[in-house]
């Protein structure tokens, strides 16, 4: 009789259990309007911090909150460069300095720029 009970369900895909008895968290519909005239109801917890915008659901595109405030502009932080980062490290005397040395040691041949290590040519 059992195995007859499950016949033609479909165990795990249809939940049998009810909402009847239970007292769900009290909720607040907020409503987003898109650029293209949609307007939709999201709903939310009535403690849950309330975004300034969502995607919409219509179309894809940014949805601002209707009757709240502006979305604040994210602060960009200007991209640093090589030259930014060595600045934050040295002065430009220290970094004179070391160039007049690199230079020095450049044009006393003490690095022999001439032969590569993995030259396998023989010099003449």
């Amino acid at each position: 009789m059992s195995e007859r009970a499950l016949r033609g369900t479909r165990l795990g895909a249809t939940s049998y259990e009810t909402d009847r008895g239970i007292d769900l968290a009290p909720r607040q519909t907020v409503e987003y309007a898109c650029q293209n005239g949609h307007r939709f109801e999201v709903p939310f917890s009535v403690e849950a911090e309330i975004p300034a915008t969502w995607e919409c659901r219509f179309c894809g595109q940014e949805a601002a909150l209707l009757d709240g405030d502006e979305p604040e502009e994210k602060k960009i932080k200007p991209t640093r460069t090589h030259w930014d980062m060595l600045m934050e490290r040295r002065t430009r005397e220290e970094l004179e300095e070391v160039l007049a040395e690199r230079l020095a040691v450049l044009r006393s041949g003490g690095m022999n720029l001439a032969v590569h290590p993995r030259d396998t040519r023989k010099s003449a």
